[in-house]
């Protein structure tokens, strides 16, 4: 069982409580789309800043989008693989919700206009990974992906 720095031990399944947050710092080319994107469309609550990058928390994670001058907008620098039929974009980032959370994402992201890469759906029905998932981009053409199990327990199931 993997050890972790707070004391608890993972022992399958997924551990919620006591979870260390990640820290994801990631490119965009308009730090001023960048914040108002995912301020005010996400409903993200925004953290430190500078004129050339801001912390902001996602779903009690660290990310940080830095201004990178000269960047292409348009995501042409992601591949995609097939995944349940679909074409994934790669790279992407996301966080794992409850389907609460991930119903109410679904519904501000539509309400704001966000185009999705990949609607929301369910995927794997009826079997171990059922998810409900989503894909869209950010405004600087990064992918984000949020999801949610029917069985939470199962995130790491083979």
């Amino acid at each position: 069982m993997p050890h972790r720095c707070d004391g608890s031990f993972r022992s399958g399944g997924i551990v919620k409580q006591n979870l260390f947050p990640f820290h994801l710092a990631f490119p965009v080319h308009d730090i001023t789309v960048a914040r108002h994107f995912y301020g005010e469309v996400m409903g993200l609550p925004q953290g430190r800043s500078s004129d050339t990058w801001t912390d902001f928390d996602l779903f009690g994670h660290q990310i940080v989008v830095h201004l990178k001058p000269g960047m292409l907008r348009d995501g042409s620098s992601n591949h995609e693989n097939p995944v349940d039929g679909k074409d994934v974009p790669v790279p992407h980032f996301g966080v794992v919700l409850d389907m609460t959370e991930h119903e109410a994402l679904a519904n501000r992201l539509r309400s704001k206009g966000v185009k999705f890469v990949i609607e929301p759906y369910v995927r794997f029905h009826g079997q171990v990974g059922e998810q409900a998932t989503m894909f869209f981009l950010d405004p600087s053409g990064n992918a984000l992906e949020f999801k949610a199990f029917a069985d939470p327990t199962n995130l790491f199931a083979t």
